[in-house]
C-alpha cells in the first residue's frame, strides 16, 4: 500500500527538469541579458573608464 506522501514524492521526481518553454524563456532571459550588458559596456562613460584603466596599466609597466 503506497500512502499519500509516498505518491506526492514520486508525483514530484517525475517532474523534474526543465520543458521546452522553460528553456525558451531562460535563453530569451539569457539573450536579454547579454544584449543589456552589451550595451552598458559600449556606452561612452564604460568605454572611457576601460581606456583610462588600461592606458594607467601601461603607463605603470612602461
Amino acid at each position: 500500500m503506497v500512502t499519500g506522501t509516498r505518491r506526492a514524492m514520486r508525483r514530484m521526481f517525475r517532474e523534474t527538469g526543465m520543458s521546452t518553454s522553460e528553456y525558451a524563456v531562460g535563453i530569451m532571459a539569457a539573450c536579454t541579458f547579454a544584449l543589456v550588458l552589451l550595451g552598458v559596456v559600449r556606452s561612452d562613460a564604460v568605454r572611457n573608464a576601460l581606456v583610462g584603466i588600461v592606458q594607467s596599466a601601461l603607463g605603470l609597466a612602461g
